[in-house]
Formats: C-alpha cells, sequence, structure tokens
C-alpha cells in the first residue's frame, strides 16, 4: 500500500542483507522522464500499468536484490505470480490512520482524492487487502521504527531460507 514505508524499509534492509536495492516507482520516473503524476496525467493509469508491469518483471529476475513495488503492482497477476515463483514477499501493512497522517502531506499520489482522503485511502485499502494477504508474510508496522520493521524482514527472510 502506498505509504507504508516500503522505499525507507527497503533501503535499509538491502544496507543489511548487502543486496541492491530496487524502487521500481523510481525507475519508472527515471525512465520516462517525469513524475508517476504527470504519466497517470498525461499517458494515463493504463499507461503506467503497463510499464509497471514490464519493469517490475524484468527486475524480479534479479537475485540479490531488495525489490520496492508500486502499491498497485502485486495486483497484477503476472507480477503476482513471478514474486510468488522467485521471491519472498512482504506486505508491510499500516493501519488507515496512520495512512492518513502520512499521505495527508504528499501530492504525489495520483489515486489519491484529496478533498475525500479518508474516503479515497479506505476505499483503495479494503480493494486491496485481500491481494496484499496473499504475501508470504505480513508484517504490522503501525508505530515501528524502520530498523524494527528490517529486523523483522530479516528474521522471516532468513527462516524462509532454511
Amino acid at each position: 500500500m502506498m505509504g507504508v514505508g516500503k522505499s525507507t524499509v527497503g533501503k535499509r534492509l538491502a544496507e543489511k542483507l548487502s543486496y541492491s536495492f530496487i524502487d521500481v516507482d523510481k525507475l519508472i520516473e527515471s525512465k520516462e522522464g517525469c513524475s508517476i503524476n504527470v504519466i497517470f496525467k498525461n499517458k494515463s493509469e493504463n499507461y503506467f500499468r503497463r510499464l509497471e508491469s514490464k519493469i517490475s518483471l524484468e527486475e524480479l529476475k534479479k537475485e540479490n536484490s531488495v525489490i520496492s513495488l508500486g502499491g498497485g503492482a502485486f495486483l497484477n497477476k503476472s507480477i503476482r505470480r513471478a514474486v510468488k515463483n522467485c521471491s519472498v514477499s512482504f506486505w508491510l501493512d499500516v493501519e488507515i490512520n496512520q495512512l492518513i497522517k502520512r499521505l495527508s502531506k504528499t501530492n504525489r499520489r495520483p489515486l489519491l482524492d484529496k478533498k475525500n482522503l479518508r474516503e479515497s485511502i479506505n476505499k483503495i485499502y479494503l480493494q486491496r487487502k485481500k491481494t496484499y494477504s496473499e504475501a508470504d508474510y505480513r508484517i504490522r508496522c503501525n508505530f515501528l521504527k524502520p530498523e524494527v520493521i528490517v529486523n523483522k524482514v530479516v528474521k522471516l527472510y532468513e527462516k524462509s531460507r532454511t
């Protein structure tokens, strides 16, 4: 889900594991030369989703990397299948009130209706929750510091490899 700290946690996790860090949203922005907001506005969400799928599937083939998928990427069946086949996945779950606090400060989320932020976040979360639950592990991150989350991920990751 957007706003849960995927990039922050992912970077720290990659450092701790000595893996490379890949933020798919940042990669898309770099390749397109503009923000995701601009892509949505000028080229459409469908264009973005096709690009997201192509890039995510390419990146998922890489070994020894921590990949931060965009909040909607795991909803794509092809991406979800690739994640399940070649990765260990983590759902960083944050309660709605916490998401509202975090996301009220940004204008970089094209799917959010800033006038009805609570309703918008709630709707997206409820639509995605069932699919997110297909991740290998769920970590409730509400008031946890990034380092605590990283340590939890490392323990679960190491456990999954034994």
